[in-house]
């Protein structure tokens, strides 16, 4: 743990964020020149930056005469697009992985990155997928999840008579016990507070419900391993007990349960939606990454201020979780096609040299993707500046915390995740309890894990 905060802090300290998500396959297209490389594909995984991406090989082709093809996969359909891609001419020489598990279904293409330029530019290459010496993926943002709150919202329930608790500010919030009774009595005081409800809507709507299924989830997996001393790196992870299930469960009904809406319609409800109501005051809390600044600020009556936009870690009632942070890490990683021709491996690793080096890229890097990137070329002033972004240096930097790492790399298969998806909105809406839960959970891990086998 010691060496994953201090890799988190190195990176940030050194440097300068995903999974949001929505939108259509697209793709940025340019055509070849003569005397010039040929045009690399890039396989995009995040839907909401495609805009930038074409704004950034726009750029690219103007500075260096090269072209760069960006495809971008539809929301919750990568791995599949990726495969039906790898088949054809039209395969990326730039794609990604989510960690060791995506690696393991992709190595046969995954070329050695030990010697490209990117690399060795890496704060932290203990960060990077490497097996036997040499690196086959490459991290390219640092990014934290938690409870965003509405500073704003929860001063103004802090100052009412009729509250019942005895609670006069968030920092006093350090337990799940306390979060819980101050949401209840704001979800009681809702009418006073001028909200809706306390929570944004759940998204469980299949294929937005990533949220919950993943970054969620993260959590109890998390402790299980960590509590239970599970070299990640081993067979052992190919089971589990839930054994955290019950505390996945304790903060799960206080969203469903003190929401903006019924939980019996959260099978309709996406992520735009709740970032909607969080963005229009409609409510005072949404779990997600610093990703949803750009959600938050793009809203149309957005009437949360940047100086309200905060952080608190996500409680489930953990013994000893005062000292928990957010969820801060990585689990995406840039591979490059070792099938694809030498020269567009060259022109691959080049353009994303040329992305996290230059002045051009380091702009779109920093102020357009909004990543937290790993590498030394980013000076200090060069980070991201929304307040999503600088609450997530700040809980990095606070060494009294400990950040959970992002463990969801290690889930099995994306039908496991789709399994437990469906199984909380089953839950929600009352078809299901919560054993019937658990049991798809345990049986759905040790399913999809012999899968890989």
């Amino acid at each position: 743990m010691k060496k994953h905060f201090a890799f988190i802090i190195a990176a940030i300290t050194a440097s300068s964020l995903l999974t949001g998500c929505g939108g259509d396959t697209s793709s940025s297209d340019s055509s070849d020149e003569a005397g010039k490389t040929a045009a690399v594909r890039f396989l995009n995984f995040k839907p909401e930056i495609a805009t930038a991406y074409e704004e950034i090989v726009k750029t690219y082709k103007e500075e260096t005469g090269n072209n760069v093809i960006v495809e971008t996969a539809a929301n919750n359909t990568y791995e599949q697009t990726l495969s039906a891609k790898m088949a054809t001419s039209e395969a990326p020489a730039i794609f990604q992985v989510n960690g060791p598990r995506g690696y393991s279904n992709w190595k046969d293409y995954c070329a050695d990155l030990t010697g490209t330029e990117l690399y060795q530019h890496l704060t932290d290459k203990n960060s990077a997928l490497s097996f036997d010496g040499k690196c086959y993926g490459i991290p390219y943002t640092v990014e934290g999840y938690g409870i965003i709150y509405n500073k704003e919202i929860t001063d103004r329930y802090f100052a009412l008579e009729s509250k019942a608790t005895p609670f006069e500010s968030m920092e006093d919030i350090d337990n799940f016990e306390k979060l819980k009774a101050l949401a209840e009595d704001m979800q009681t005081n809702k009418d006073a507070l001028g909200i809706k409800g306390v929570f944004a809507s759940t998204s469980l709507k299949p294929g937005d419900d990533w949220r919950w299924q993943t970054h969620l989830a993260n959590i109890p997996i998390y402790y299980e391993f960590k509590n239970n001393n599970v070299d990640l790196s081993s067979d052992a992870t190919k089971e589990i007990t839930f054994e955290y299930g019950d505390n996945f469960k304790n903060i799960f009904d206080l969203y469903i349960n003190n929401s903006t809406v019924d939980r019996k319609m959260l099978g309709s409800k996406i992520t735009d939606e709740s970032m909607a109501e969080f963005a229009l005051g409609e409510c005072a809390m949404v779990q997600n990454g610093n990703w949803a600044w750009s959600q938050i600020n793009g809203i149309t009556g957005n009437t949360v201020t940047a100086e309200n936009i905060k952080y608190l870690p996500i409680y489930t009632g953990v013994p000893g979780e005062e000292d928990q942070g957010l969820c801060i890490g990585t689990e995406n990683f840039l591979c490059i096609n070792s099938q694809a021709d030498e020269a567009v491996q060259k022109g691959a690793a080049d353009f994303l040299y040329w992305l996290y080096s230059s002045e051009s890229g380091k702009n779109y890097v920093t102020n357009s993707l909004g990543f937290i990137a790993p590498f030394d070329t980013f000076a200090d002033a060069e980070k991201p500046d929304d307040p999503l972004t600088r609450e997530v240096l700040e809980w990095s930097a606070d060494t009294e915390k400990n950040n959970i790492p992002w463990n969801f790399t290690l889930f099995p298969s994306q039908t496991f995740k789709e399994d437990f998806g469906a199984a909380l909105l089953q839950y929600a809406q009352g078809s299901a309890d919560w054993d019937s839960v658990k049991n798809t959970v345990i049986s759905s891990w040790k399913t999809e894990s012999e899968h890989l086998e």
